[in-house]
């Protein structure tokens, strides 16, 4: 006849395993059980449980610090775009004509985003505004604005490549077409694209909260003049 101790040694891996998992403090109570259990690895020799347990919060400690590092460069770029759309917010507000405020915009996109190329599209002729390549006036209902009507009415920000008919229109007369775009809609006013020759510089999916908070400003310094 079978005793009740020789049944208890008889219990399944599985039955042990949920026991444990139902007292996780018991290896406190046995701590030299701990130490001699043997905790196999995927690479290498068997480990302790105690060695295993503390590699473990190695690791994870780790990826927190890792986390933490990543967040806090977040943060520091966050700051850093903040300080720009201020001091680009008081740049526009500055200007004393519809010229200069487009213009600062114009030298601001250059500075920070680094673009390759910065295109715009007015709606209406702006008084002062010396020719440039950088700008050119098409009416609202000038058929080459269609491939940007979806684009006008969203009035969001677009990253990204554009398609060719866009390009089209922005860079007529450039020998090299931008590979990534940043577009704004300048609400009323015109559209603004800054253009890169780096592909991955300008993505759909990246932020475009300053993007927004930019064209905002830009749109409310030149209501000044209208």
């Amino acid at each position: 006849m079978i005793s009740t101790d020789e049944k208890s040694e008889r219990m399944s891996a599985h039955e042990v395993a949920a026991w444990l998992r139902r007292h996780p403090k018991f290896l406190e109570q046995y701590p030299d059980l701990a130490v001699s259990l043997v905790v196999p690895r995927e690479e290498g020799k068997a480990a302790s449980l105690a060695s295993y347990q503390l590699e473990v919060l190695r690791d994870k400690n780790r990826e927190l610090n890792r986390r933490l590092n990543e967040l806090f460069a977040n943060a520091q770029d966050n700051e850093r775009l903040a300080v720009r759309a201020h001091q680009l917010t008081l740049a526009l507000m500055r200007a004393p004509s519809a010229a200069d405020t487009w213009k600062a915009m114009v030298a601001v996109l250059g500075e920070d985003f680094q673009g390759d190329a910065i295109r715009a599209i007015l709606f209406s002729e702006v008084a002062g505004l010396e020719l440039a390549e950088w700008w050119q006036v098409l009416p609202t209902r000038a058929n080459a604005l269609l491939p940007f009507k979806d684009f006008i009415a969203a009035n969001e920000p677009l990253c990204g490549r554009l398609n060719q008919d866009k390009l089209d229109v922005l860079y007529r007369d450039a020998q090299l077409l931008p590979a990534s775009c940043v577009l704004l809609a300048v609400s009323g006013h015109g559209i603004l694209c800054v253009g890169s020759q780096d592909a991955n510089r300008f993505y759909p999916g990246m932020g475009t909260l300053f993007l927004r908070l930019m064209s905002e400003a830009l749109v409310a310094a030149l209501a000044r003049f209208d």
